[in-house]
């Protein structure tokens, strides 16, 4: 095999199917990034086996040929190359040498016949949508999923739920809930599958963000497929049922608040400074006619301000997590937030009058 590549093309390729590596494996092969030139196209391939990619590389092939190379020690090699082209060639025995202007490596790889290509998966079910507005929803969601360590795996996940014309994408942490509805522009069929959270995230870093390019989604039993671009990312779903979202969500409050957005995300900044890491002090709210208190207090010190609201129905004190607050609010794109409350042990709703956002958090004791 011999190709020849520009580094930027070539290190964008690896930059994109080393997701797909694992960090940790027993398996040597899954280490590897199978470089498969054996037709005109180019194509870089990661398979962890549970989340695989493919992507296609702008190249030239002077000779066909494949082979799977350590991952680490290559991407590290073109990284530090200098900003040139790259010619690669292989032989016989799986040696791989890298030339570029004056540096030459030599490194040792593996036949391709032993590297677990993606799975062939039906599309018969799919959706459209455009890059931006996926790479939106898994901004605005991903933050409230469990650790991936979690022993509640379907927490691990976000829930994507075709029905009616309309998209629903929730996930939760057993603190909070954050729920996106999204109107397409298209008619499908119904489906509601649990995807990884870490394979949404992945791609969320891969997505060009531009609203007028498209990601093809499709959906089985076991799998989910995105293709956009040169690239195709195919993910094992997590199998169970979801929760019942709908019954944790409530249209009865006691207590509104409209506040604007920036000053509310300010103040809760600063309070933070006074909270560490391993600490698990709330923040406070005491809500009354006109405005809204903010306290804090810590083994660092304590701070109170006031903000500017707009309030309907009864007075409040009620505590959060800043951590969770400030999550939430950087996702929300509008400058007034519309905040409801039942009571002080009961959870908070941020959400538009459309509700085609929802953010459930908690309270924690003060």
């Amino acid at each position: 095999m011999k190709i020849i590549f520009d580094k930027s093309d070539l290190l964008n390729a690896i930059n994109i199917v080393l997701k797909a590596v694992p960090s940790k494996t027993t398996m040597s092969i899954l280490e590897c990034i199978l470089i498969d030139a054996t037709t005109d196209e180019i194509k870089f391939t990661a398979n962890d086996m549970e989340l695989g990619i493919e992507t296609k590389v702008k190249g030239e092939v002077l000779e066909k040929g494949s082979i799977a190379i350590d991952a680490k020690i290559f991407s590290e090699i073109i990284r530090k190359l200098p900003d040139s082209e790259v010619i690669i060639e292989t032989d016989s025995s799986m040696r791989m040498d890298i030339s570029c202007e004056k540096a030459h490596f030599n490194i040792a790889g593996k036949t391709g016949e032993d590297f677990s290509s993606l799975p062939d998966v039906e599309k018969n079910k799919f959706i459209f949508l455009s890059q931006f507005t996926l790479r939106e929803i898994i901004r605005q969601t991903i933050f409230s999923i469990a650790p991936a360590d979690s022993s509640n795996k379907i927490m691990t996940g976000i829930l994507i739920e075709i029905f009616d014309g309309k998209m629903k994408v929730v996930s939760l942490d057993g603190h909070r809930v954050s729920l996106r509805n999204i109107e397409l522009k298209d008619a499908f069929d119904n489906i509601k599958v649990i995807v990884p959270g870490k394979t949404l995230n992945e791609i969320s870093k891969i997505l060009s963000g531009n609203a007028e390019d498209e990601v093809r989604i499709f959906f089985t039993d076991n799998h989910i497929v995105f293709e956009f671009e040169n690239t195709v990312v195919v993910s094992r779903l997590i199998e169970g049922n979801y929760f019942n979202v709908e019954q944790m969500l409530s249209n009865d409050y006691e207590t509104k608040v409209i506040i604007n957005k920036k000053d509310f995300v300010d103040c809760i900044d600063r309070a933070t400074l006074l909270v560490k890491e391993s600490d698990r002090k709330p923040i406070v709210f005491a809500i009354q006619d006109g405005e809204m208190e903010l306290k804090i207090n810590s083994t660092i010190g304590s701070m109170n301000e006031n903000i500017i609201i707009n309030k309907e129905g009864k007075d409040l004190m009620i505590g959060f997590n800043p951590k969770f607050l400030l999550e939430a609010l950087k996702v929300i794109d509008d400058e007034e937030i519309n905040i409801y409350f039942l009571n002080s042990k009961a959870p908070m709703y941020m959400k538009d009058e459309n509700e085609s956002y929802n953010y459930l958090i908690l309270p924690v004791a003060m």
